[in-house]
């Protein structure tokens, strides 16, 4: 809501100069208020993804917990008074539709926003009004959550994975100045198996004498170890990610707002640009399926790196197909004049953008199902279920770091007093060179790819089965005789 107010003022209109959507009108306040609105708005998407699942079901648990306990109170009740029971049982039952019955309008709601601003919010033209009216909606929106304050059932946390390694790190670091114990001096109640690797860790699994053993911050369990050590080996996998979050930022900016500006006709119809993201979310659902077909060809430990690096691929071709698009859409605004004319329709059809679209969508369908396999087949049982968050996470990095690549290529093409690359319009950038410099980076970051998956030790299906189902549990040990990351 606060990401979305200061994207509101960071408008000319609103909050600048002037009142036009001129270059000379965007001071150095609206692109303070600018950016700081998109961390604002990168970090409540992300507490939003990350909490609404976990919200939902808690408070379904909470309330299935409490129609259970109303029906045991009935099964009393009939014990002593058959009539009694009944009424308490009819009113439970009447309450429950009630409360099923005020979830059909939220859902058709729901429904109608999202149709009515998905298509109705791209033709408002002033940008003051095309995100004040999202803000408003939030504001409403939040109002609206809290009015269910009363209603909440409060549960106790139960800690987190983070948690975890933190401890971990902490006792590790209170015993740093003991050597490294063998495996028959470690706390080790679950019979858990210590690898060789990272040994340092072990010294947060200690035995301590005395009370000293019930302090979670001073000693931790071997399994507790091995989730961190597990956390550690993939960092160097899962950093490789944080490029295809990039190339992925790209379809909902600059592939757009080329398409705003290009000619939608097909005959005498006028495509709308929502099309676009039908045939890109269609796109993403078919190519999701490579990595079932990875699964049926090869060893499911192998199917994620695989497909992995497959979408790699997929992101180094969009890169280059997007830059000799970009291309082309330069050229045909030179012929026609059209540079200082940002406003203007160019002569250029908008199907011209679908291969780069639909490039970037098998990236994305490709790399989300393979990369939350990997994570489903590579982190212990304890991180399962944030295995969704761990996807979107590292994506969502990604698009972040998409936000310091354009200001860092735009800072190196203006060496030697050449012009930024990055100008006020498309017509007047040179979004061919960025797309260029992406697909080089993509390259290197494939090559890096490769070459860390390559030695990273991956864990065996259980029992040395291939076949087990998607999302089955793996076989927490780790082989010890090869070299790690």
């Amino acid at each position: 809501m606060q990401g979305l107010g200061l994207l509101s003022m960071s408008t000319p209109p609103v909050f600048g100069p002037c009142s036009d959507y001129k270059e000379e009108c965007i001071g150095h306040k609206q692109k303070v208020l600018f950016y700081i609105s998109l961390l604002l708005i990168a970090a409540g998407m992300a507490g939003h993804l990350v909490s609404i699942g976990p919200l939902l079901s808690q408070q379904s648990e909470s309330e299935n917990e409490k129609e259970k306990g109303n029906e045991n109170d009935n099964d009393n009740g009939n014990e002593n008074d058959n009539g009694n029971g009944n009424e308490q049982n009819s009113g439970a039952e009447t309450e429950e539709i009630d409360i099923k019955f005020m979830q059909v309008p939220g859902f058709f709601m729901v429904i109608v926003v999202l149709i009515t601003g998905g298509i109705g919010l791209p033709y408002i033209k002033p940008w003051s009004l095309r995100f004040g009216i999202p803000t408003i909606c939030s504001v409403v929106a939040t109002l609206w959550f809290f009015t269910g304050f009363r209603e909440y059932k409060h549960t106790e946390p139960n800690g987190s994975p983070l948690t975890t390694t933190l401890r971990v790190f902490v006792a590790t670091a209170r015993n740093i100045l003991k050597p490294i114990p063998n495996r028959e001096e470690l706390s080790n109640e679950e019979d858990a198996r210590s690898t060789s690797s990272l040994r340092f860790l072990d010294k947060a699994a200690i035995n301590l004498p005395g009370e000293q053993e019930q302090i979670k911050w001073k000693v931790c369990s071997v399994r507790e170890v091995e989730d961190t050590k597990i956390g550690i080996r993939m960092l160097p996998v899962w950093l490789t990610f944080i490029v295809i979050g990039i190339v992925l930022s790209i379809g909902n900016t600059y592939f757009l707002e080329q398409a705003n500006h290009m000619d939608r006709k097909l005959g005498k119809i006028k495509v709308p640009i929502p099309i676009f993201l039908l045939f890109y979310k269609a796109t993403s659902s078919v190519s999701a399926k490579f990595y079932s077909f990875l699964t049926v060809i090869c060893k499911k430990k192998y199917a994620p790196p695989i497909g992995i690096a497959t979408g790699m691929v997929f992101s180094v071709l969009c890169c280059i197909t997007a830059a000799k698009v970009e291309t082309r859409r330069l050229h045909r605004i030179r012929d026609h004049g059209l540079i200082e004319k940002p406003d203007e329709r160019i002569p250029m059809s908008i199907f011209a953008l679908l291969p780069q679209f639909m490039l970037l969508a098998a990236v994305d369908g490709i790399t989300n199902t393979s990369i939350s396999g990997f994570f489903r087949h590579q982190t212990p049982e304890s991180m399962h279920k944030y295995l969704e968050y761990f996807t979107k996470g590292v994506l969502g990095l990604g698009t972040m770091a998409s936000v310091l690549s354009v200001y860092v290529v735009g800072k190196v093409s203006e060496r030697n007093h050449k012009p930024n690359w990055f100008q006020y319009t498309l017509n007047k950038s040179r979004l061919d060179r960025y797309y260029l410099v992406l697909a080089g980076l993509s390259t290197v970051n494939l090559f890096i790819y490769v070459f860390v998956a390559y030695f990273y030790k991956y864990k065996e299906s259980p029992h040395g089965v291939d076949d087990e189902p998607e999302g089955g549990e793996m076989d927490e040990g780790f082989e010890d005789n090869k070299c790690c990351c």
